[in-house]
Formats: C-alpha cells, sequence, structure tokens
C-alpha cells in the first residue's frame, strides 16, 4: 500500500496528476496538500474529492513544523512535489514570494521526508517536477538536453533552478530517493487564465484584446498537460533514482502563430466571421529578460522508459477550447474569484 503526497495537487499540473493517481490506483492512499492561493482550485477535483483513496489537506510548504505532523500522520512513501509560484511575470513583479515558496518550500519538504524516512529509503521516492526554463534561453537551432547547464533569467526560473540544485544536493549528500523532470509549456482544461492560452479564450469570449509580448517571435514547446501528468506517472513508477528526464511536447510554436491558430479555432467553433478574433491581437511593450526560444529534447525519457507525446498541437487545442466552452461556470468562477469560496463551502471553514 503506498501512501502518496501530492503537493500542489489543486492547481493547474497537479490537479491533473492527482485525478490521474486517484482513478488509476485505487490501491494507493492520495493525499493532496495545497495552500489554495489564487491558481489552488478544488472545483478542478469535484469529480474525485469524494473517492475512498483521496484526502485534501489545506497546508503550507514552507511550515517545516506543519510538515513534520504531516509525514507523522500519514507515514508517505512518495512525494510529487508541484507545488511553485509559477507565473514569470508575477516573480518579475515579487521575486521574493517565488524564492520562499519554490526554495524555502522545496527544502522544507525535503527535510521532512528525510526525517520522517530516516534513511529507509527502500519503495521511497521524492519527485521533484521542475521547468525547462531553468536551462535559460536557445537561439534559432538546438535543444535542452538533461546535460545542459543551468541559465536561469528570470525570477522564477532562478527559483526553480535553487530548487533542482538543492533536491540534487540531498541524493548526493544523504543518498536520498530523488527523482526530477523538467518540462515544456503546458496547456489543457482547468489552466488558471493569466497564462497565455486561456487568457487568450477568455478574452476571445469576451471580444478583448489579446496581449501579445513585443512581435510575438518567441518560441514555446508545448504540452499538452495530460500527456505530461502520464510521462510524470511513467517516471514516478519507472525511472531511476537520482535521475532526471525532460518532457517534452515536440511542438514549437511561435507565440504568434500559436495565438493565430487559436483564434482560426475559436472562429469556427463559434461560429464567428474568419479573421474575426485576429482583430483582437495586441502587441504590448516586451517582457522584462524575455527568453527566445525553449526547445526540449525528451530522447532520454523515450528511450529508456517508451513515453512519447500522444497529441500534436492543433488536435490537443482543439480538445483544450472545447473543454473551456463546456466548462463556462469554471472559467466565469475562476475569472471573478468566487472559486475561493469553494473550499468554505465543501469544507465548513
Amino acid at each position: 500500500m503506498h501512501t502518496i503526497l501530492i503537493t500542489g495537487g489543486a492547481g493547474f499540473i497537479g490537479s491533473h496528476l492527482t485525478r490521474l493517481f486517484v482513478i488509476k490506483y485505487p490501491n494507493y492512499n492520495i493525499v493532496n496538500l495545497d495552500k489554495l492561493t489564487y491558481a489552488g482550485n478544488l472545483e478542478n477535483l469535484k469529480d474525485v474529492e469524494n473517492d475512498p483513496n483521496y484526502t485534501f489537506v489545506k497546508g503550507d510548504i514552507t511550515d517545516l513544523a506543519f510538515l513534520r505532523e504531516l509525514f507523522a500522520t500519514y507515514n508517505f512513501t512518495g512525494v510529487l512535489h508541484c507545488a511553485a509560484e509559477s507565473h514569470v511575470d508575477r516573480s518579475i513583479t515579487d521575486p521574493l514570494a517565488f524564492i520562499h515558496t519554490n526554495v524555502l518550500g522545496t527544502a522544507s519538504l525535503l527535510q521532512a521526508a528525510k526525517e520522517n524516512w530516516n534513511g529507509n529509503y527502500d519503495n521511497k521516492t521524492f519527485y521533484h517536477i521542475s521547468t525547462d526554463e531553468v536551462y535559460g534561453s536557445l537561439g534559432a537551432e538546438g535543444f535542452f538536453y538533461e546535460t545542459t547547464a543551468y541559465d536561469p533569467r528570470s525570477p522564477y526560473s532562478a527559483s526553480k533552478a535553487s530548487s533542482d540544485h538543492i533536491v540534487r544536493a540531498f541524493y548526493h549528500t544523504y543518498h536520498f530517493p530523488i527523482k526530477i523532470s523538467n518540462c515544456s509549456n503546458n496547456y489543457g482544461p482547468y489552466h488558471f487564465p493569466e497564462k497565455l492560452i486561456p487568457l487568450c479564450i477568455h478574452n476571445i469570449l469576451n471580444n478583448k484584446p489579446l496581449p501579445i509580448y513585443g512581435k510575438g517571435e518567441n518560441v514555446r514547446d508545448w504540452l499538452y498537460v495530460e500527456d505530461h501528468v502520464r510521462a510524470i506517472d511513467t517516471i514516478f513508477h519507472n525511472g531511476k533514482i537520482g535521475e532526471t528526464y525532460n518532457i517534452g511536447g515536440h511542438n514549437e510554436w511561435t507565440n504568434i502563430d500559436l495565438v493565430k491558430e487559436l483564434c482560426k479555432q475559436m472562429d469556427e467553433k463559434l461560429g464567428r466571421e474568419k479573421g474575426s478574433s485576429e482583430k483582437l491581437i495586441t502587441y504590448v511593450t516586451d517582457r522584462a529578460g524575455h527568453d527566445l526560444r525553449y526547445a526540449i529534447d525528451a530522447t532520454k525519457l523515450k528511450n529508456e522508459l517508451g513515453w512519447l507525446p500522444s497529441l500534436q498541437f492543433e488536435e490537443g487545442i482543439s480538445k483544450t477550447i472545447d473543454w473551456y466552452l463546456a466548462n463556462a461556470q469554471w472559467l466565469q468562477h475562476v475569472t471573478s474569484g468566487n472559486y475561493q469560496q469553494y473550499y468554505s463551502k465543501q469544507y465548513g471553514v
């Protein structure tokens, strides 16, 4: 019997990961720890919240005393660490919040797990979920490999790079059973509409401007979130202790081409005149320190563990748009802030 702690399990990637493990592994006990800040939304998990192998705990990963009690209560055999501040723009405005959560929070989790496991690491795994942004920026060619030197350019990516280093330090110093994955940009259902794709979907629905940084020439590799959590599942169960795995979508798009594809599909699905949504595109001052291009080489994951993404972007974005159109209430709750009332309603506190 495994008891797995998923941190940030009410967030975008975390909720998909929590759902996958709750449904796929009914013999596992899954504990979702989330602070429920602006991006944590329990409505993301309404379909599994009453499952017998699922438990939600509200708490802060930077609170070591709380974490010690949590580990003592549940005796976790594994940790899937998703919790993080993740929006680059917010990190530019408030870098210390990112350092506090992403660096101190990760270190506190490692320490709590180390103390609880007390050197008995058999069948134990601490899995740290990170980002390709730690590698810096690429030119027109080349890819990020697991061996690429770190070169973070924003407070967000620097905080994630720091947390990666701390996780590896626990492995080398204490032989602690860690695994790390660095993923490309995720998209899909339940994405908080501050990120590019859900923001554009929401703004198109409401005929609001679509803000594009600079000339829209920045390139990202896009990974459908359900493919990402499948990869995490694979690495968690079959990956090697101490190893890092890159997870990519094999889907490189410039921001402007991505938004134009999104506009085209939205016009078709909404029955609007062709090209009408593109008229909403508005170019804005470029982000400070904006990395030009990210591109993941996921060959190691394919060759060692047999994982490949299941969707190309055009199909994945179509599924994503369909989900947002079918879940207008979720989008309305998120954009109005009403989703934050769900915890009080559900748990009576």
